[in-house]
């Protein structure tokens, strides 16, 4: 396979602290020789485990890219052992423009591992992380909310894998970031997730999502920064044990326990997030704006669950998800 576009200004070897960029080549109509620039930071201090903290693989989710940035700013070689790679905003021409995706060639950065070397700018990204960064680390945690689409409870996530010693190792540095939720997902698209790609190297990976509706709050962000802390220190990167309360383990099982609407309109809720429902349960109505008189279009709780994610804006189209449900698991 031809070797990345992608260059580093930095040096991932070297000790201290170093911010620089990735940088793509982009020639576009106001640069014949253009690049985007990518910031990354890098934080070493000799031998010991590595982290990949990523924010901004959605544009729109904010949480990790403050906490990300602060931190950044904030920690210094002498406060580690090992290294610390930082990228705040994996997808930086997203956070940029504040979408979910790539404005230029409109590529979801999570729907496009493991990428290609000469694919679009979306895919070259993806190549870049999974042949170049994720070898490099030995634990990934990528920060998400729900952007402006979706509203969740804060959790952080893991998978059921079928290698049951990664699969420890992601839930108890899943448990280590210190969410008031922690998850086991099965994921849409799971096969061209970022997720996947570090996963499959046998690197332990952790996911978040940290409320959402294309905003932060005091609160969600404090949860990040304090997380990035906990799973720093899960690590044995930063002196201490992780500073974590009690959590709720749950589980979304299938695809069956997202929701997708059949009708476009306007949303209500007939139920609050975090709310438990039982099967049969309405959930929520859409009312056509097409014209009065026509009565809404009912959905019910298919099965025993807690609302944990509800789509945030009030209009909906035809395909939209709307609801997402979790069912509790033995703590054990």
């Amino acid at each position: 396979m031809p070797d990345s576009p992608i260059t580093a200004t930095v040096d991932y070897h070297r000790d201290g602290v170093q911010h620089g960029f990735l940088k793509l080549p982009h020639s576009h109509d106001d640069s014949a020789w253009g690049s985007l620039m990518i910031p990354i930071t890098v934080v070493r201090n000799g031998e010991g485990p590595t982290a990949l903290l990523t924010g901004g693989n959605h544009g729109d989710e904010y949480e990790g890219i403050t906490a990300l940035l602060k931190l950044a700013g904030r920690l210094r070689a002498e406060d580690i052992t090992g290294r610390v790679i930082i990228v705040p905003m994996m997808n930086h021409p997203a956070a940029l423009n504040g979408t979910r995706t790539l404005p230029i060639d409109k590529g979801n950065l999570n729907r496009a591992f493991p990428g290609s070397p000469t694919g679009t700018l979306t895919q070259r990204i993806a190549d870049y992380f999974t042949r170049y960064l994720v070898p490099l680390c030995d634990l990934a945690l990528d920060i998400h909310s729900g952007g402006r689409t979706l509203d969740l409870l804060p959790f952080a996530a893991t998978h059921r894998l079928e290698d049951e010693d990664l699969a420890r190792r992601c839930l108890e540095g899943a448990l280590a970031f210190g969410a008031p939720n922690t998850l086991l997902m099965a994921e849409l698209e799971g096969a061209a997730l970022y997720d996947t790609v570090v996963e499959a190297q046998g690197k332990v990976f952790i996911s978040t999502e940290l409320r959402g509706g294309g905003t932060s709050t005091p609160e969600s962000v404090a949860l990040a920064e304090q997380g990035v802390e906990n799973v720093l220190r899960h690590a044995g990167i930063l002196a201490g044990e992780p500073q974590a309360g009690p959590t709720r383990m749950l589980e979304i099982p299938d695809a069956a326990h997202y929701l997708q609407s059949e009708h476009a309109g306007l949303l209500e809720f007939a139920v609050h997030l975090g709310d438990p429902v039982r099967a049969g349960d309405l959930i929520a109505r859409v009312h056509s704006l097409e014209r009065t008189g026509v009565a809404p279009a009912e959905y019910r709780a298919p099965v025993d669950g807690l609302l944990i994610g509800r789509r945030h804006p009030a209009r909906i189209s035809l395909g939209d998800t709307f609801a997402v449900l979790a069912v509790p698991l033995d703590a054990s």
